[in-house]
């Protein structure tokens, strides 16, 4: 169904969704760049502050093994999670990307 402002809406899974044409689907190779990128840059972080991943992980609450995932661009990582690790490299959380 149209909408008057030239939006589509329809139903997925239950949900009302409009459609307005800006938002698109992230392909999944580009949320691999996405989290290798992220990952590249804490792992440089953690470096320049002379931090091993066990010291990292212990400053942040977190495992050592997330946090080896994390830099290897495995995981997707939370924003909960993302402001943990900027806060134990003494960062900003927008300084991570």
């Amino acid at each position: 169904m149209l909408c008057g402002l030239g939006c589509t809406i329809r139903k997925v899974r239950g949900r009302i969704v409009i459609d307005d044409g800006f938002i698109a689907v992230m392909a999944r190779r580009d949320e691999e760049q996405v989290q290798k990128r992220f990952g590249k840059r804490v792992r440089e972080l953690r470096k320049q502050g002379g931090l091993s991943q066990e010291a990292l992980a212990l400053a942040c609450g977190l495992d050592r093994t997330y946090i080896g995932g994390v830099e290897r661009g495995e995981r997707n990582i939370s924003l909960l999670n993302i402001h943990r690790i900027a806060a134990a490299l003494g960062v900003s959380a927008r300084e991570l990307f």
